[in-house]
């Protein structure tokens, strides 16, 4: 009985050992894990092109040069977007050349418009197949008749994800530059000391913002500032969805962190850039779009 009980245990160390083996050889991934996985490299992010070949511009007013040339009409040739004029020399001019420009460049903006605007003229614009398109829009979708009456930032955020959704079924390779919405707080700021800027903001001028503007009291001031906090979290949006398309650029809030004072002002209303703000205005586009990073 001792000599079998003897060997069975000299059996069984030998199976364990085996059996261990085995084992130590699948945690390391031997033969009996199967082939090797290649590993997967990420996808590259496309280069930004510094030099596109073509240009559409959408967005609002601004984008029309409303206000810059005469009182309450758009003045496309100083548009800081795609304008001709040599006073402002405008993202189209500096990037493709005057003559290129002219027949490269399209201005798709409508002054007024809002967000839920903007994927109509997308569309326009993604007809082009341009190289680069450029985004500024939400000013009027703060310069409602109140508070109230503002785009929520909820359908704020559905309006650009939708007009960037509407450039990359035709346009998947396009770039987008986005601009920050101004600081309308500042604009009133530096208006309200103009008179005559004030008596055309009676017309209709940006109410939720420029409504009784030399109002200072607890009232005027909530809704000044909550009219400020909707352009920040505008701006926010943009930021944030801007940043989930590898082909898109925001400004990094330039255009809102720019002080406008009454050189950069239409010497009409007080509140729109003049001609010499619209060539800020493609000073810094052009910045923007020509960094490498």
């Amino acid at each position: 009985m001792r000599k079998q009980g003897h060997r069975s245990r000299a059996v069984v160390a030998v199976l364990t050992a085996a059996l261990v083996g085995v084992a130590g050889c699948d945690a390391v991934g031997g033969d009996s894990a199967g082939p090797t996985q290649p590993k997967t490299s990420p996808k590259p992010t496309p280069a930004w092109d510094t030099s596109p070949g073509s240009m559409a511009a959408v967005g609002d007013s601004i984008t029309r040069g409303f206000d810059a040339c005469g009182i309450l009409k758009d003045c496309p040739d100083v548009s800081w977007a795609t304008g001709s004029s040599t006073q402002v020399a405008s993202l189209a001019v500096r990037l493709l050349g005057r003559a290129k420009a002219a027949g490269r460049s399209w201005n798709y903006a409508v002054s007024g418009a809002r967000m839920a605007d903007l994927p109509a003229q997308m569309t326009q614009a993604a007809s082009r197949t341009p190289a680069l398109v450029t985004v500024m829009v939400g000013a009027n979708d703060a310069c409602r008749d109140s508070t109230a009456a503002m785009t929520s930032v909820s359908d704020f955020r559905a309006g650009f994800e939708d007009a960037l959704g509407v450039l990359r079924k035709s346009a998947p390779k396009a770039q987008v530059y986005v601009a920050s919405v101004p600081n309308l707080k500042r604009l009133w700021s530096e208006g309200r000391a103009n008179p005559l800027g004030k008596q055309v903001w009676k017309l209709g001028v940006c109410p939720s913002m420029l409504a009784d503007a030399d109002a200072l009291d607890a009232a005027a001031t909530e809704r000044r500032d909550t009219v400020q906090e909707r352009v920040e979290a505008y701006n926010a949006v943009l930021k944030e969805v801007c940043a989930k398309d590898e082909r898109c650029r925001y400004d990094g809030g330039a255009v809102y962190a720019y002080r406008f004072g009454t050189d950069q002002l239409s010497h009409w209303d007080w509140f729109h850039p003049s001609v010499n703000g619209q060539a800020r205005l493609a000073e810094i586009a052009y910045r923007k779009v020509r960094s490498v990073s």
